[in-house]
């Protein structure tokens, strides 16, 4: 499987343009962040269930504030996985790795591949439901590793391929 490359690469090394990656992540990254979402949920809805159980009945708040919950993990469920495919976003060129991320606070990085230590790919038990994998960029940076969330695996495998291949080209030290 051969990973599409950017047409537009830089003459000069040292000129990367911060700008959108090319490629979306897989779609079958909506499922894995649908059925991810409601796990983050769980510690909100036991305070409640607690709440419930410990409380005299009086409290007129418990039904207003369980439909909230509710409402909300609705929500969150449905918009974000949406809305997070929208915005992930990521691309390896002869010269950088490019990712955007997020849904609410939004990041776009770029590594050149001169800098990158180390490439690693992992899969936690959901991601391997979806047949879903995760590419970790290590650089120098003090911003921390790129990751590219929501790959096939294939994709995911030829991405370590070719960044390990091009990491090992690099003439200048990775620090």
């Amino acid at each position: 499987m051969t990973i599409p490359a950017h047409s537009d690469t830089a003459d000069d090394r040292t000129d990367f343009a911060l700008r959108p990656p090319a490629y979306l992540v897989s779609k079958r990254a909506i499922w894995y962040w649908t059925a991810r979402t409601p796990l983050r949920w769980i510690p909100v809805i036991v305070a409640q269930v607690i709440w419930w159980v410990i409380d005299d009945g009086d409290s007129q708040w418990r039904w207003p504030i369980a439909i909230a919950t509710l409402v909300l993990l609705a929500l969150n469920t449905i918009i974000e996985p949406q809305w997070r495919y929208r915005v992930h976003r990521w691309e390896v060129t002869d010269t950088a790795v490019y990712t955007q991320s997020g849904w609410f606070t939004q990041e776009r990085r770029i590594a050149p591949l001169s800098r990158v230590q180390t490439v690693d790919l992992e899969r936690g038990p959901i991601q391997q439901l979806f047949k879903l994998a995760e590419v970790t960029v290590t650089t120098a940076s003090a911003a921390g590793p790129l990751k590219i969330t929501g790959l096939d695996r294939p994709v995911a495998e030829q991405v370590i391929r070719d960044l390990t291949a091009s990491a090992e080209a690099a003439q200048d030290d990775a620090t």
